[in-house]
């Protein structure tokens, strides 16, 4: 085809390739298939090596990188730009653009909530909006809603994490190697080289030391943070009550009232299907119960930190409300009192410049009921 096009145009022709990686990813629960994928992927590709007398230019897109899994083995011409700050705003719209475009469209909007939504995509030039949903906001009469979320659910994303017992809250404080995002390896997945690939997570901070250059990522904007916790709550935890849970414990944190924090809590614990609690153990471990409010404060946009460090250790969740500031401490085992290691640990010291109050809240899980046996709290600033 290559030498056909050309031999009748007498000219070098373009090759573009999106979504080199689909049947990979739709095989990626099968190994062997995957693989068996991977090889028919690498003839197909191969045939550019020697065609360079034909090829003027040839863009290749994808979620993943398989370059060092082999599919792009001999095309050492290649040359990647996903980490090129020359190329940080090919994938979107910067803050101009998205300004123009609702201007043209006498768009009544507030431009803070457009961002807040949208924006926040960053590979080390300018944040940038999607472009999808930029397009879709204008053409369905300027409503907010999760569009390029919505257009493609992550199933085999779902899959692995369900697979891995992935912890969840591990995503709102990553901080991980330059050369680890370029990697993949299909028989050795890496979730968050996964998550930041597909665009569920993006760049937050570039640091540069004398040991190299490393990234802390974070969800992209409000879109992404919402849907994707709905999405894995609804898909992992089975919740039919999410909604109405939801609700009432976003009316407990805005009232700022601890006791009907825990009774929401709670509530949470006992919509959650005896079945998934079927052949598997979580239960009985402290990140299964953090994971799960993690996710409901997640979903709800909230900011948190989860494994927050400081120098004494690590606090289970920390959770910012503009009015105050939790942090939560998670115990399984009986015996121990998690509100007494918090005030042991003095973990609260690291946000004492913060003017907003701050609480401990130690949270006791009794393994037999599946729910919170205990709850203690207490302000350490006034």
């Amino acid at each position: 085809m290559i030498e056909n096009i050309y031999e009748k145009y007498q000219k070098k022709i373009v090759i573009l390739v999106d979504e080199y990686d689909k049947p990979i990813l739709d095989n990626i629960e099968d190994l062997e298939r995957a693989n068996q994928i991977r090889e028919t992927l690498k003839s197909l590709y191969t045939v550019i090596k020697d065609m360079d007398q034909y090829i003027h230019f040839a863009f290749f897109t994808g979620v993943t990188k398989f370059v060092k899994a082999g599919i792009f083995i001999g095309l050492n011409m290649l040359y990647d730009i996903t980490l090129d700050e020359n190329y940080g705003n090919i994938c979107g719209y910067i803050q101009k653009d998205v300004e123009g475009l609702l201007l043209e469209y006498n768009a009544n909007v507030d431009l803070a909530e457009v961002k807040e939504w949208y924006n926040g995509y960053y590979w080390l030039k300018e944040r940038v909006y999607n472009p999808f949903d930029i397009l879709n906001f204008v053409a369905k009469g300027f409503k907010f809603k999760n569009y390029w979320f919505l257009s493609g659910t992550p199933t085999f994303l779902i899959k692995l994490l369900g697979g891995n017992n992935f912890f969840l809250p591990r995503l709102s404080n990553i901080q991980i190697k330059d050369d680890l995002l370029d990697s993949y390896n299909i028989e050795n997945l890496d979730l968050i080289v996964l998550l930041f690939q597909a665009g569920y997570l993006t760049i937050k901070e570039e640091k540069i030391t004398n040991l190299g250059i490393s990234y802390k990522l974070c969800f992209p904007n409000k879109e992404v943070r919402s849907s994707f916790n709905i999405f894995i709550l609804d898909e992992l935890k089975k919740d039919k009550e999410a909604t109405a849970n939801s609700e009432r414990l976003s009316e407990a944190i805005e009232s700022g009232n601890l006791e009907a924090i825990r009774d929401a809590f709670i509530a949470i614990f006992s919509s959650i299907p005896y079945n998934n609690y079927v052949n598997n153990k979580i239960y009985e471990y402290e990140g299964y119960y953090s994971t799960v409010i993690y996710l409901y404060l997640q979903a709800m946009g909230y900011e948190i930190i989860g494994e927050d460090v400081t120098n004494l250790g690590r606090i289970d969740l920390t959770f910012f409300h503009k009015n105050a500031i939790y942090l939560f401490e998670f115990k399984v085992e009986k015996g121990k009192d998690a509100l007494e290691q918090l005030k042991a640990k003095n973990y609260h010291e690291k946000y004492m410049n913060d003017e907003r109050p701050i609480y401990l809240v130690g949270i006791n899980f009794d393994k037999e009921v599946k729910n919170i046996s205990g709850f203690q709290y207490e302000r350490v600033n006034k």
